[in-house]
């Protein structure tokens, strides 16, 4: 994931196109997945341009019913019928409503997070641990795993997207799960030459599910001519990521789902070049997520030049628990301005 520290970038770049170029995604059965290694392209000093943003769908004002106090164990009565139309802990809008807390990665690969340091039955209670450590500041906490579903490849795959998904009986495997402990599961697109779009439609039958919402991750998108990693920071333009947005909003208005939340990593404003394109759509939360790793201060510095906007659109913020050259503490995290709505962990 990004350095925030200035410096090395030939290096880490380098890095990564080697891992990407050696990458296997073989995930016929559940807890395996790609073996490349997890190493974003350098955020630098160089000046980013804060962009304005219109509005996105924003969270009901209706309040979720049943919040709990604090994250629990698993439950007994969770279910995965759609039918019941609810998010994990209770009501139907996230964003104002929940804290969420996440694990980032890919199954049974420890390289790329820390998701995918243990099997998700193993992994789902340390997730509520470092969860409930977000309980005492103001919103009960919704702990959630951020699975990578389609992982960037550093060669060309049979549809020429430099991009292969994990196979579905995995994200089920991760589901199930997720159902056994009330989480959310965040299903992570890396499409390379692919499209957030396209990728996201393969996802169709298990987006049906209250409990699973999606991520974008620009950094992975590459153009044609273009290999994922290849001594770059990919990019996305607004309109594939509306054109995904309003096929998420379309199956929660069709299907009458709870909202669906979107988050769209970014580290660099070029990763999002028009980012005050992205339009609303109803049913959906959308969130930009601050990614890099480095000192405390360095993160903070980035998450500030990104100039994200407020509501009603929320905001995300990444620790790494072996890159930060400090783990920051939530009371460090909750001091952040602004507030971020979802942690995430890798």
């Amino acid at each position: 994931m990004p350095v925030v520290r200035t410096g090395g970038a030939s290096r880490v770049l380098a890095t990564c196109a080697a891992a990407l170029a050696l990458v296997s995604c073989s995930s016929s059965s559940p807890g395996t997945s790609a073996t490349h290694a997890s190493s974003r392209a350098p955020v630098t000093s160089r000046s980013m341009t804060p962009s304005a943003t219109r509005a996105p769908a924003t969270a009901s004002s209706t309040s979720a019913s049943a919040h709990p106090t604090s994250a629990s164990g698993p439950s007994t009565s969770a279910s995965s019928d759609s039918a019941d139309r609810t998010l994990p802990r209770g009501g139907r809008a996230i964003l104002g409503h929940y804290r969420v807390v996440a694990f980032y990665g890919a199954a049974g690969n420890p390289q790329l997070g820390a998701l995918g340091t243990a099997s998700p039955e193993s992994i789902a209670p340390k997730i509520v641990q470092r969860a409930n450590g977000f309980a005492p500041y103001g919103l009960p906490v919704q702990p959630a795993m951020e699975l990578i579903a389609t992982v960037a490849q550093g060669s060309p795959q049979a549809d020429g997207s430099y991009s292969k998904p994990i196979a579905m009986a995995t994200i089920r495997h991760y589901l199930a799960v997720a159902h056994r402990y009330r989480m959310l599961l965040v299903l992570d697109l890396q499409p390379g030459r692919s499209t957030f779009y396209k990728q996201v439609q393969a996802l169709h039958d298990v987006l049906l599910d209250p409990s699973v919402e999606l991520g974008l991750d620009p950094e992975w998108k590459v153009a044609a001519g273009q290999r994922p990693g290849d001594g770059l920071i990919g990019s996305s333009g607004s309109g594939d990521v509306d054109r995904t947005i309003d096929y998420v909003s379309g199956l929660v208005s069709t299907h009458h789902l709870p909202h669906k939340l979107v988050v769209v990593h970014e580290f660099t404003s070029s990763m999002l070049p028009d980012r005050d394109d992205i339009r609303a759509r109803p049913g959906v939360e959308l969130a930009f997520h601050a990614d890099g790793f480095g000192h405390p201060s360095s993160k903070i510095s980035v998450l500030h030049k990104l100039a994200f906007p407020g509501r009603p659109m929320g905001v995300g913020f990444k620790l790494f628990f072996t890159q930060d050259s400090r783990l920051m503490t939530p009371g460090e995290v909750m001091a952040l301005h602004p507030r971020p709505d979802i942690i995430t962990y890798q």
